[in-house]
């Protein structure tokens, strides 16, 4: 049996899943979340910057996408000042830098499936 299986059910922080793989994709899972940890793998930024790099992203849906990774200890948030405008810089975590293997795959495979199913598309 593997490693995954061993018994019915896997635990982090007191929620319970069926399985390893349905605990990562609710670590990762979704539209948005792998996405965003693509643009920090390279290093810290700010919202308006990640907004700017992923533009079909709405302005809430990026906040609640960042708060969940930022529960999920993937990724830190640090607010610099106390007065409007604050500066607010993500980053990730230790943890959340072990993903990067992971994502460089999917990347990877990606573009293969671009290559030979579709095609790259330049900017307007």
């Amino acid at each position: 049996m593997r490693k995954e299986c061993l018994g019915n059910h896997v635990k982090l922080h007191g929620k319970t899943y069926p399985c390893t793989v349905s605990l990562a994709m609710n670590l990762i899972g979704g539209k948005w979340k792998a996405v965003i940890l693509y643009h920090l793998k390279e290093g810290q930024k700010r919202f308006s910057e990640l907004r700017k790099e992923i533009p079909a992203i709405t302005e809430m849906t990026l906040s609640l996408q960042l708060r969940q990774l930022e529960k999920d200890e993937l990724i830190t948030r640090k607010v610099y000042g106390d007065k409007p405008p604050v500066k607010v810089i993500y980053e990730l975590t230790v943890f959340g830098k072990t993903f990067i293997p992971a994502l460089e795959s999917i990347t990877q495979w990606g573009n293969q499936v671009v290559t030979e199913k579709g095609e790259f598309v330049a900017e307007n």
